[in-house]
């Protein structure tokens, strides 16, 4: 039976990969900065794209790289991401790449405008979020952010803490109202 090819299923495309029409696939995640959000208050967010070798891409894949000590840096018009540590790629030999390099970012001029600019504010700085593959490509998730003093990080504790046991009192009290 011949089926026109208008009706017939799509084999790739965005409706295969699962985008419902919207730019951008699939995260992989292989690094997340998880003191960033407790020492920082994140005010915006940013994607940028990583140069990056080819070793360093290859130690990347099999998920080994630190942001903790990591920031970024606007010079002469670009940025930079500092102390992120990615170790040497196992197997690699003479064209491996050294740990803690600079690797620059790719980001619109604007954004590099609008974050240099912010940046130079007292308080607010750059730090790196997540290191994650998207579509295949490195990609660094960003983010413009001022420091948090030390009663700043006491309070958003307490208000996760009393988020957390609402969602309990009410998940139990949806409980028990379904066992009666």
């Amino acid at each position: 039976m011949y089926v026109p090819k208008e009706s017939q299923p799509k084999q790739g495309g965005a409706a295969a990969k699962g985008r419902d029409g919207e730019k951008g696939g699939k995260k992989k995640i292989v690094a997340q900065n998880k003191k960033a959000r407790h020492d920082y208050a994140i005010i915006d967010t940013y994607e940028a794209g990583i140069v990056l070798t080819g070793t360093e891409v290859k130690s990347l894949r099999q998920g080994r790289t630190s942001l903790t000590d990591g920031f970024v840096q606007i010079d002469g018009g670009e940025a930079w991401l500092h102390n992120a540590h990615i170790p040497e790629y196992a197997q690699g030999t003479w064209t491996n790449h050294s740990a803690r390099r600079k690797r620059k970012l790719l980001l619109h001029r604007e954004e590099i405008d609008k974050l240099e600019s912010k940046s130079q504010e007292t308080g607010h700085t750059i730090v790196p979020l997540a290191v994650y593959f998207k579509d295949g490509r490195a990609k660094a998730e960003i983010a413009l952010a001022r420091g948090k003093k030390e009663y700043d990080k006491r309070q958003t504790l307490r208000e996760k803490q009393d988020r957390r046991e609402s969602d309990r009192a009410i998940a139990a009290a949806k409980r028990k109202q379904r066992g009666q």
